[in-house]
């Protein structure tokens, strides 16, 4: 079931967004090489612990952890672990969320540990992109399949994939909520966009091989969580919560929400 939410709803969101957006900020600041995503994840937990807030993946089907956190091939779910040290050049995807006031907050992104080669720079470029693609068709009076055929058209004709199991969702009152929003998909169709549904769109890409025939798909490894691309492809995700009003889409979560954001 669609839930619109309240006026009082969207502010303690607002709210919200811009909370997560200073904890990925601290996150990403913290992403060094030498640096294991335990750590991160300790400090997370301490992030939160000190703004009041629970966390919203801690606990959630079992999820261990407060952040997932991926490297390269991983594409999402990466449990933390003091054995995973990062590395000069390392493409690093951490994902987040909390409960605050009854109300959910989620965000992710991707960035290069140190600085960036071409590939892995074009290959966030892409994610981000057609998240931003996506986000436009987030509009009072669209389908859910506006937003997925913006996100997935481009993404293939850069010459990636989208991953398809995993796909956005409503935010609110639950971290997961109807409707859920693939990365792929036909315009015109799914559920009617209105004012007041507030969205999480997150596209999750790699590069497609050339002899990918379009069967290839991500898997799960044995952790029964971490999710990885079929060939060792590297992959970007990236994640924001958006309002849909009776006007230009707000994006809750935009980056320049956060202070020092680099």
């Amino acid at each position: 079931m669609i839930q619109l939410k309240s006026k009082a709803e969207i502010e303690i969101l607002r709210e919200n967004a811009e909370l997560i957006n200073e904890f990925l900020g601290e996150l990403i600041r913290a992403a060094q090489p030498g640096v294991s995503t335990a750590e991160l994840d300790e400090l997370a937990a301490s992030l939160m612990a000190e703004a009041g807030v629970t966390p919203a993946f801690k606990g959630y089907r079992g999820f261990p952890a407060t952040i997932c956190a991926s490297i390269n091939a991983e594409i999402v779910h990466g449990i933390p672990s003091p054995d995973r040290v990062l590395s000069e050049g390392d493409l690093l995807s951490i994902d987040t969320g909390f409960e605050r006031q009854g109300l959910y907050a989620d965000k992710g992104d991707t960035v290069v540990v140190g600085a960036p080669n071409e590939a892995t720079a074009e290959l966030i470029g892409v994610a981000r992109e057609a998240l931003w693609r996506g986000i436009d068709q987030a509009r009072h009076g669209h389908r859910v399949g506006d937003i997925s055929h913006a996100i997935g058209s481009y993404i293939a004709e850069r010459g990636y994939r989208a991953v398809r199991r995993f796909v956005g969702h409503g935010i609110g009152r639950e971290m997961h909520e109807d409707p859920q929003i693939p990365n792929e998909g036909d315009p015109g169709r799914g559920p009617k966009l209105k004012a007041g549904m507030v969205v999480a769109i997150e596209p999750m890409v790699w590069k497609r091989d050339p002899d990918d025939d379009g069967t290839d798909e991500e898997w799960v490894a044995d952790d029964d969580w971490t999710v990885l691309t079929p060939n060792g492809q590297w992959s970007a995700h990236v994640e924001e919560m958006v309002l849909i009003t009776e006007g230009e889409p707000e994006v809750l979560t935009a980056m320049d929400n956060a202070e020092g954001w680099t």
